[in-house]
This record gives structure tokens, sequence and C-alpha cells, in this order.
């Protein structure tokens, strides 16, 4: 561990290279996906477990503003429930997704049930909420920091789904256009309050593996689909195709 703190410049620099390194946009499942070359039943599989961590980041987000004794880091945070779970008569980023789900044949109220999330996925989802429900704040914003590199694969994803897929529109895949503008928002607070309290060596060391932590989360998920649905392992309770599809 560093004597000293490292200066904000190069906490920075250290935290964008676990995105260089780490992130899941080297996986080769988003290069599957993206180049159309999976089956509509990898696809249904990706949209069916990547439900579950788009459920469970409000609810990742209320335990990490349940820990905050400043009410005005609650007030710039919860924009970010509202973001995904959206108000009483406007869609959300989970609405969006179940958009998504309609549009690749699945009945959104099967998605939406949970019903044939990937043991790993659950796994995985579930070890990051309690992370940000119990480590030290810097290190729990610090975890949120991936959004630093999703424009890039967002952009790409739109790109690739839109050239390859008969199902993507402006409609299914509005998740992804709108987290243009969500992420950049959200990320840019963060990253300064990490770089602004991640202030002794501990604190800096912990924000670091708090990212390469979270990378290994959204790594692990795509681990689990590629064993399962393109080497062709599914797990028992696990989706099976022909499953919650729309008739």
């Amino acid at each position: 561990m560093n004597a000293q703190p490292l200066p904000r410049d190069a906490l920075e620099a250290r935290l964008r290279l676990i995105g260089d390194e780490r992130y899941h946009d080297k996986h080769p499942f988003h290069h599957r996906l993206h180049s159309g070359d999976c089956t509509m039943d990898e696809v249904r599989a990706w949209v069916i477990n990547r439900w579950h961590y788009q459920a469970s980041i409000p609810m990742k987000d209320a335990a990490f503003m349940s820990r905050c004794s400043d009410p005005q880091l609650r007030r710039i945070w919860r924009s970010r429930i509202e973001d995904h779970d959206g108000r009483l008569d406007e869609g959300g980023g989970i609405r969006r997704w179940l958009k998504l789900a309609e549009g690749v044949g699945l009945d959104p109220d099967y998605v939406a049930s949970g019903r044939g999330v990937m043991p790993a996925t659950r796994f995985a989802v579930d070890a990051y909420v309690r992370f940000v429900r119990e480590a030290p704040l810097s290190a729990a914003m610090a975890s949120s920091l991936t959004e630093m590199f999703a424009p890039a694969i967002h952009t790409r994803r739109i790109e690739g789904l839109l050239a390859h897929y008969g199902f993507a529109t402006a409609e299914t895949l509005a998740y992804f256009s709108q987290r243009l503008n969500e992420a950049p928002k959200d990320v840019g607070f963060a990253l300064n309050w990490v770089l602004a309290h991640a202030a002794s060596p501990a604190d800096q060391e912990a924000a670091i593996a708090a990212l390469s932590f979270k990378t290994d989360v959204l790594w692990a998920q795509l681990d689990a689909l590629w064993h399962g649905y393109v080497a062709g392992n599914v797990p028992p309770g696990a989706w099976r195709p022909g499953e919650g599809v729309l008739q």
C-alpha cells in the first residue's frame, strides 16, 4: 500500500485503468451479441438474466442512501432510483428493459417475475447489493464507477443490434439510448465525490478494489451466460428455451 495518498489525477488514472483492463465490453459474449452471432435464445437468456441486475440497481441505490447521513448526498443520489424505477405514471429504466423483453418475444410478466434467472447471476448481483450495503461509503460509491465505461458499450450495442437483429428499434433499445444521457451525469458526481473523500491510502486502495469487484460482478454474469447458453450447460432452475415466450 502507498505510504502517501495518491494525487487526485493519479487516483483517477488508476480507476480508469480498471476499465481498460477489466470492463465487460471485452467479454466474448458481448462480441458475439454485438456482431449478430447470438441466436435468439441466447439473446433472450441475456435479457432475462440482465433483468435481475437491472431490477436490483434501485435496491442497491436505496441501500446506499439508507447509510447516508448527509441529506444533500441523498437528494443527489435519489435521482438514480427515479431513473431506473420511473415515477407513478412515467417509465424508467426497468420499464424500458421490459420493452426490450417484449421486443425479443418474451412475456414481460415472466421476465419481471425473475423466474429463470441463472444461479450464478443471482449470486453475483446479490453480492453487489450486499457490498454496497456494507462497504465504507467511498468504496460503495466507487463500485458504481463502471458507469465511466458504459457509454461506449451502449453506443456499440445500439449500433450492433440495429444492424443485425430484427427486434431492434428505437423503442426496444430505449434503455440504452437513455443511459447515454443519464450515465455521464451520475458518474460525474460519483467520480468527483470518490476522488474528494477517498483521502487516505487505505481509502484509495479500497475504492480501487471496489471498482475491480464490480467489474468481476459484470464479468461473472457473462461467464454464466456463455457456459449456460452458448456452451449448452443450462443449470437447474434457469430459463429453458420456449419458456415465457409470447404466443
